[in-house]
């Protein structure tokens, strides 16, 4: 893995400048990025020397459906999740917070998740995000709060609540079939996702802060084609970046602003991001995950979604982590290894997660002979899964 020294942002500047003329909802134009993190500050006790173990708390691990949707019911439940992961010698939880535009914590910008009250924007009587980080604390754990910016609901079967963002303005977000998604080239949605990382890092004791992998949800050219006309009318036709080009800066701008918030609060919090294993189908989601990883005002860390067992037909583990090893790393980047808990034994990848039980302890060994930071296990439901019983025995077996 090469590690090179810090590459200033400004150096993404030339390829982001045509993104200074994207409109908003009220077709105004911003000049933000030629000031970007010139006021980001690092703190020198972000640096991780202890080896990363995270588990993934996924919103489904955290569904209070089938209990009375009590306090007390939902601390059992959540000390449940982090006293095993605890014993299993895990020493970070990555809790999903905002799954559809919604909030598992109190907030100003975003309603109350169906998950926890059983309908979106009805309050439980408790924060579930305060007692989670007091309890994880406690244990000796970190908490970052995971966040999906873009998606306001994958399925019609979500009813959203008069005081969901979407609701209150739909020029914000676009269907795509059963779906909705927040149009990551309006500005008016940077400061939304931005308040909201604000109102977290303000209110609530979290360790960091990370994206998962959805950023655009389809490659049509309508979902955004009238804010890229505007733009390249705005900008002059001959000047226009290219619509995937656009699209990337569209991404990268609210990543670095997003670094920006995290960084300028001056606290140990990081910020991640937790992208496809695949970098191709990273870019087809134009997740410039190469910019990311090289240039410093970004991110902290990166954590791939490596889900191949060592014999996947379409692509192995070992060559999806040489692929990622292989790429350029600013010095102030940490990398880790997504692994796949959910898929042992199971009958996925044409099998080949059922030919042994120490899978996913031989793929923590490449992450260690890779000299890495550590990995994260996706998802805590699988570290109690009868099926994955074995295969996380085997892991627990290593982690010393």
């Amino acid at each position: 893995m090469k590690i090179i020294k810090k590459i200033p942002i400004f150096l993404s500047i030339i390829a982001l400048i045509g993104v200074i003329a994207i409109s908003s909802t009220n077709t105004k134009t911003s000049d933000k990025k030629i000031s970007i993190h010139k006021k980001a500050v690092k703190t020198s006790s972000l640096k991780i020397d202890t080896e990363m173990r995270g588990v993934w708390v996924t919103y489904m691990d955290l569904d209070m459906y089938g209990t009375d949707r009590s306090y007390k019911s939902f601390k059992r439940k959540f000390k449940n999740i982090a006293n095993k992961a605890k014993d299993k010698k895990f020493n970070t939880l990555i809790v999903q917070v905002r799954p559809f535009s919604d909030a598992l914590y109190e907030s100003s910008y975003y309603p109350y998740s169906h998950i926890i009250s059983g309908a979106q924007g009805k309050n439980p009587g408790y924060d579930p995000l305060k007692y989670m980080c007091a309890y994880s604390h406690k244990l000796g754990l970190k908490i970052h709060a995971w966040i999906n910016p873009y998606r306001v609901r994958s399925t019609s079967d979500l009813k959203l609540s008069a005081n969901n963002p979407y609701k209150n303005n739909k020029n914000l977000g676009v269907k795509v079939d059963d779906g909705i998604y927040y149009n990551p080239a309006l500005s008016g949605v940077r400061k939304l996702i931005e308040n909201g990382i604000k109102e977290i890092i303000n209110n609530y004791d979290v360790d960091g802060i990370q994206f998962d992998d959805y950023f655009y949800p389809t490659s049509k050219k309508s979902f955004d084609e009238e804010q890229y006309k505007r733009y390249c009318k705005n900008v002059g036709y001959d000047k226009a970046i290219s619509l995937k080009d656009w699209r990337i800066a569209n991404v990268n701008i609210l990543i670095a602003e997003c670094y920006t918030v995290i960084h300028n609060t001056g606290k140990d919090i990081v910020f991640g991001i937790s992208p496809q294993g695949n970098i191709e189908n990273d870019y087809k989601m134009y997740a410039d995950v190469k910019s990311w990883c090289s240039k410093s005002g970004y991110i902290d860390y990166i954590c791939p979604q490596l889900y191949y067992s060592l014999k996947n037909p379409a692509l192995t583990f070992e060559r999806a982590l040489k692929n990622w090893t292989s790429l350029e790393y600013n010095e102030d980047v940490s990398l880790y290894i997504g692994i796949a808990g959910y898929k042992t034994g199971t009958e996925l990848d044409g099998g080949t997660w059922s030919y042994s039980d120490k899978i996913l302890q031989e793929e923590v060994k490449l992450v260690r002979k890779k000299k890495l930071k550590g990995f994260m296990f996706y998802s805590f439901e699988n570290l109690e899964s009868e099926k994955a019983a074995k295969e996380v025995s085997n892991l627990v077996e290593i982690l010393d």
